[in-house]
């Protein structure tokens, strides 16, 4: 039975050892395996990368495919035409781009004295004259 014992912990207590806080083993070649390890991880994570980016390739080409026979235009594309009409619109100016202004707003003061001409119009000639005199 102590035998079994022996057996069945045998391995642990070396880890046993080293959980208790006793000194780990020094592998000498600890540093080039782990070298080795992160190695592997980078290549790897380059051959995954490149999967993918294969991947996507494929299917940006058949996205353009059907954006071509049915006449879709991508999203950047729509953007980048929206963002070169505000740019023309907006080229002389240093600030946001102007919003057009309909004809005959803005201009207060002309509106003014067209309505104060209107009146005068229809009013009698002495309070014309009355008008005029200020």
């Amino acid at each position: 039975m102590n035998f079994v014992m022996k057996q069945a912990l045998g391995g642990a207590t070396k880890d046993m050892g080293k959980m208790l806080g006793g000194e780990e083993e020094k592998d000498p070649d600890a540093e080039r395996k782990e070298e080795e390890r992160q190695e592997a991880l980078r290549q790897q994570e380059e051959e995954r990368k490149a999967k993918y980016a294969k991947m996507e390739a494929e299917r940006e080409s058949i996205r353009q495919g059907i954006r071509d026979k049915y006449g879709i235009k991508k999203k950047e594309e729509k953007e980048a035409e929206a963002q070169a009409a505000m740019e023309q619109a907006s080229e002389g100016s240093l600030t946001r781009p102007k919003k057009a202004i309909p004809a005959g707003c803005g201009d207060e003061e002309e509106e003014e004295e067209s309505i104060v001409d209107t009146v005068m119009k229809f009013l009698p000639g002495p309070l014309q004259d009355m008008f005029n005199k200020k």
